[in-house]
This record gives structure tokens, C-alpha cells and sequence, in this order.
């Protein structure tokens, strides 16, 4: 992922200003009454009516309930933790299994992809379920699903149990939908890209986090030998210390969520409700400006995933088949990095200059920067072939620091999502039809780049650089696509009075 798709990070991905996370990624509109338009005015000059306006007045007033939104964003841990914490050590944990160090990366591609695949067929489902059942039953049992199957996964022995373990966690994919939407439905259109940094920064310390369960709390036998060394349990199962801690920080989140928040759903005839029919899932999906941010959400998940799954095979592999050679604790240390990175952007960055800009001009920042980021990594795997170790680790750690700043992309692309949100009565639904998209290419890429990736080390071609050639065409292809992005997507916002004058 971009630093924030990185399979160290990431993962995540898409929110407002969030994962948009990750992100990998995660998309809602504001508040309900601007109709997903930064202009305030509504599509084919339609008129707003006063029931529109006096919803509108009463948005802009609304302070942003913060206990509400601390609770969502601590429930967003438990996604990005349980998502990340298994990959500093999946590489050795197929690779115990029997197969040959170059069919690692097949098989943490196709782990994933199947993961993915799962989400992708039911997160419309979620979506509305959502709009129909009510976001927090939705949210509760989605969480309380992923923290039984993240703790299980370490207690696997074979393939086809991390296979099926790791499909049950996608199954319930619940969590993202409604975070995302709930987050959305608690602000207002001025609030919401402080709140989504908010959430992507604690998605990004979920990243920070995950890695750091998983690499340091796997094989605690070999590790902490006073404690754990006189456990059969735990050389048995070497990675079940890591895994139930990640779920243990899910089920947290669950408990938070079931007793913590407020319903955000407004049912017909309640206040504040939709007058308006309800749409179909056609419908949303064909509302004007959707289709090309939905396929700029799915262009920056590609981007995002491919390096997501790349990443930790990479970092892996030995220095003179193109990797880095990294351990378990540094594949650890690296993705770290990379989280806190991307969450300090979110977080002091992201607003001031969403604000400033606006979400389209930010949105196409990353995409310049998201190719050089891409080709420093074939560079400094070359400084460790020629034995410049010092130089590897001064611009090693600089160009992770500063590459996460790609990050911000999928906020931009959560914030553009809100944007285009026909209607607050679909809102789980508008959502859910991007993270389908983001699981549709969470199911092809990691096993497509895994093995694009493999090829290369087998062939030697270019050094075993061939997956960069690949990673940096489709960082420059992402500058075309955001060139079509609609101007109601652009994040301009204007104050009321600077909209009158205007009108």
C-alpha cells in the first residue's frame, strides 16, 4: 500500500479522512443534509427546499459529539491490529509449513486474496443491513466476529487452517461499513475532515500497533526463554501469543462499541429523517460523480494493496534475490515506522492542508509523490547489493517517513466518497459499494503482485525489480485518473455567506 496500503501498513483502507485508509481501505458523506455537494448546490440546479435549508442551518450548528467519535475511532483498532498484526511473521509461518522460500509469496497473496474475495460478496449486504437494521447492531457483531478468528489464526498448523481462518474473519466485514458511516452521521460538513483524520490516525496506530504485536510476541518460546521457554504450548504454537493479544484489542473494541455508542440511523418519521424514497443499490451506484470516484477509490486500493501484500515478502527476502533481508523484529520495526509515519500525517498534516487546498488538489499531491516513493525501494535494496550499508540506513527510515504522507490519499478519496453521496438514507450503501470495490481488488492483487513479485526473483530480470516497474506505472496511470474527478468532489468548502455572494 502506499505507506498506508503498505502491507506494513496498512491496509487499510479509505475514510474520509481516513484510511480512506488503508485502507486500504474504509466512506461516507457528511452530514446528511448537504447531499454529498461541497458547492452546496444540488445536481441539474434542483431546488432546495426549506425543510433542506432548516436541516442545513441546524447541521452547521451541530457541535461534533466527541465521546462518540473517540469510541468509533478506538473501535477502528480492532480492523487494521487484527489485519496487520499476522504479517511479520505469515512469511514464516507458510514457510514452517514445508514450501520453498520462493512460493512464499504465492501464498501469502492467495491468503489474503481469499480474504478479500469473502468481503467483497458481503459488504453490500452489510451496507444495508446497515441502512435497514440500524449501524450499531452491525458494528457489534461484525468486531465481536473478527476477535474469535484473529485469536484462532495463530493456532494454525497448515495452509488451509490459516485459509479458513482467515476467510471467517472476512466474513464478518461488518466494521469498517458502519465506523465509517456512523463517523459521517455524527458530523457535520465542516467537522468531518477533523473527525476522519482523527480515525485514520488511530487506523494508522492500529497499523503502528498490529506489526508490533505480531513481531514481538511471536515465538515467545525463542524469545522470552525464562518466560515461556518450558512451554510445549507455546513451541507448538508459536504464533498464538500474538494472534489472541490482536484479538484480545478486538474485543475490546466490541465491548466499547456494545456499550458506548448511540444508534445513528434515523428511522422514517423520526426527526431529522429522510422525506425522500429509498434508492436502490442500482441507483446509487449510477448517481452522478459516483461511478469515476468509485473507480479512483479502486485505483488507489490497487496502488495501496499491491505494495500491502508486496511489502512484508519484500522486506523478507534475501538482498542478493532483491529484498532486504530483514527478521521477523524488523519486518516489525519497518511497518512501524511506516504507521506512526501515516498517522502523524492524518493527524497534523491532513487537516490544515485538506483545508487549505482541498480535498481533489491534495488528493493529487499524493499521486505525484506515490511513484518516487515506489522506486526508492528497488534503490536501496541496490545500496545494500553494492555494500553501501550506512547510506541504506540514513535514507531508508527518511524515505519511509516521508513516502507515508501518500497516506493522506485515502483520506482524500473517503472525503470525495462523502462527497458524491446522493442521499444520507443510503449513506451505508454508498459506502459499502466502495469498499466492494476495495475488496475487489483486495481479491485479485495480493496474489497477482505476490506473483508478479515471485516471477521477477526467479528470473532474476532487472536485479528481481520486475514488481517495481509494475508498482510505478500505476502510481503515474493514478494522475490520469483523478484528472476526471468531479467537481463536486473537489472539497472546496465555501461558508454560507461566501456561497450567498456567489449565488
Amino acid at each position: 500500500m502506499t505507506p498506508s496500503a503498505d502491507p506494513t501498513k496498512d491496509g487499510s483502507s479509505v475514510s474520509a479522512a481516513s484510511e480512506t485508509t488503508p485502507l486500504l481501505l474504509a466512506p461516507e458523506s457528511g452530514p446528511p443534509v448537504h447531499n454529498g455537494h461541497a458547492n452546496g448546490k444540488l445536481p441539474n440546479d434542483e431546488h432546495v427546499s426549506s425543510e433542506d435549508a432548516t436541516q442545513t442551518d441546524e447541521e452547521e450548528e451541530r457541535p461534533m459529539p466527541y465521546k462518540q467519535i473517540l469510541i468509533l475511532c478506538y473501535a477502528s483498532l480492532a480492523e487494521p491490529v487484527a489485519y496487520f498484526a499476522i504479517f511479520p511473521f505469515m512469511p514464516e509461518m507458510i514457510h514452517r509449513t514445508g514450501l520453498d522460500q520462493a512460493d512464499i509469496g504465492f501464498w501469502t497473496g492467495m491468503i489474503e486474496s481469499l480474504f478479500s474475495l469473502v468481503q467483497m460478496v458481503l459488504m453490500i449486504f452489510y451496507g444495508r443491513a446497515a441502512d435497514r437494521l440500524g449501524r450499531k447492531p452491525v458494528l457489534v457483531f461484525s468486531l465481536a466476529g473478527v476477535s474469535v478468528f484473529t485469536a484462532l489464526f495463530g493456532m494454525s498448523q497448515t495452509l488451509w487452517q490459516m485459509i479458513l481462518c482467515r476467510c471467517m474473519a472476512g466474513v464478518f466485514a461488518g466494521s469498517v461499513v458502519t465506523i465509517r458511516t456512523m463517523i459521517s452521521e455524527n458530523c457535520t460538513k465542516q467537522s468531518q475532515a477533523r473527525a476522519f483524520s482523527w480515525y485514520m490516525f488511530t487506523r494508522n496506530l492500529g497499523i503502528f500497533i498490529g506489526p508490533l504485536i505480531g513481531g514481538s510476541l511471536a515465538n515467545p518460546a525463542d524469545l522470552f526463554p525464562h518466560t515461556f521457554g518450558h512451554s510445549a504450548f507455546f513451541k507448538q504454537y508459536p504464533y498464538a501469543l500474538a494472534t489472541w493479544i490482536a484479538g484480545a484489542v478486538c474485543l475490546s473494541g466490541t465491548f466499547a462499541s456494545l456499550f458506548g455508542l448511540k444508534e445513528t440511523l434515523k428511522r422514517k418519521g423520526e426527526p431529522g429523517s429522510s422525506s425522500k424514497p429509498e434508492m436502490t443499490t442500482w441507483e446509487v451506484l449510477n448517481s452522478p460523480g459516483v461511478p469515476i470516484v468509485l473507480y479512483i477509490v479502486g485505483h488507489t486500493m490497487l496502488l495501496a494493496l499491491a505494495y500491502t501484500a508486496v511489502s512484508p515478502v519484500f522486506l523478507y527476502t534475501d538482498i542478493d534475490l532483491g529484498g532486504f533481508d530483514f527478521s521477523d523484529q524488523w519486518i516489525a520495526i519497518f511497518i512501524a515506522i511506516a504507521g506512526g509515519s501515516q498517522s502523524l500525517w492524518m493527524l497534523l498534516a491532513f487537516p490544515p492542508l485538506q483545508k487549505r487546498f482541498g480535498t481533489g488538489n491534495l488528493l493529487r499531491a499524493c499521486a505525484i509523490v506515490w511513484p518516487l516513493m515506489m522506486v526508492s525501494f528497488p534503490i536501496l535494496n541496490e545500496f545494500l547489493r553494492h555494500g553501501l550499508v550506512t547510506a541504506f540506513w540514513v535514507i531508508a527510515p527518511i524515505s519511509m517517513v516521508v513516502g507515508s504522507g501518500v497516506a493522506m490519499a485515502f483520506a482524500c478519496v473517503q472525503l470525495c466518497i462523502n462527497d458524491v453521496s446522493p442521499s444520507s438514507t443510503v449513506l451505508a450503501t454508498v459506502n459499502a459499494l466502495a469498499l466492494t470495490v476495495n475488496s475487489g481488488v483486495r481479491a485479485f492483487a495480493p496474489v497477482a503482485f505476490t506473483s508478479i513479485y515471485a516471477a521477477g526473483v526467479k528470473l532474476g530480470w532487472a536485479d528481481g525489480h520486475l514488481i517495481w516497474f509494475f508498482l510505478v506505472a500505476i502510481a503515474l496511470a493514478l494522475n490520469v485518473a483523478i484528472y476526471f474527478l468531479p467537481e463536486k468532489a473537489e472539497g472546496r468548502y465555501k461558508k454560507p455567506e461566501e456561497q450567498s455572494s456567489h449565488e
